[in-house]
C-alpha cells in the first residue's frame, strides 16, 4: 500500500504543479482555452488558484523529500481535495459534466492520499 501512496503522491503533485504553472503564469486568454470554466474569473483570481495548486503540489512533495513537517503532506492533499470539490461545483453550475467527473476523481484521489498519510500508512 505504501508504494501505491508514493505513486499517487507523485502523480498528484505533478498534475497540480503543471496545472498551477499554467494558471499562475499564462495570460487569461490562454488559460481559458484549456479551462473554459475560468472564463468568468478575473486574472488575479486565476493566478491565485494557480498559486494554490502550486503550493499544494509542493506540500505533497517537499515534506517527504526533506523529512521535515511530514503532517503537511496529508494537509496539502486535504486542501487540494477541497479545491477540487469547489471546482466540481463550478463545473456543475456551468453544465460541464466531464469537468465535474474529472474534478471529483481528483478529489477522491486526494482524499485517499490524505487518509493514507494521516492514517495507517503515515510516516
Amino acid at each position: 500500500m505504501n508504494i501505491f501512496l508514493w505513486i499517487l503522491q507523485a502523480a498528484l503533485a505533478a498534475l497540480f504543479a503543471l496545472s498551477g504553472l499554467g494558471k499562475a503564469f499564462q495570460p487569461k486568454d490562454k488559460v481559458i482555452v484549456k479551462a473554459p470554466a475560468l472564463a468568468d474569473y478575473s486574472p488575479p483570481m486565476i493566478r491565485f488558484i494557480g498559486g494554490a495548486e502550486l503550493a499544494g503540489a509542493l506540500g505533497l512533495i517537499l515534506p517527504a523529500a526533506l523529512g521535515v513537517a511530514t503532517p503537511l503532506t496529508p494537509t496539502a492533499a486535504l486542501g487540494l481535495g477541497v479545491m477540487m470539490l469547489l471546482g466540481a461545483r463550478v463545473h456543475l453550475r456551468r453544465g460541464e459534466t466531464q469537468g465535474v467527473a474529472v474534478t471529483l476523481v481528483l478529489s477522491v484521489l486526494a482524499a485517499v492520499l490524505c487518509w493514507g498519510r494521516f492514517g495507517p500508512y503515515s510516516w
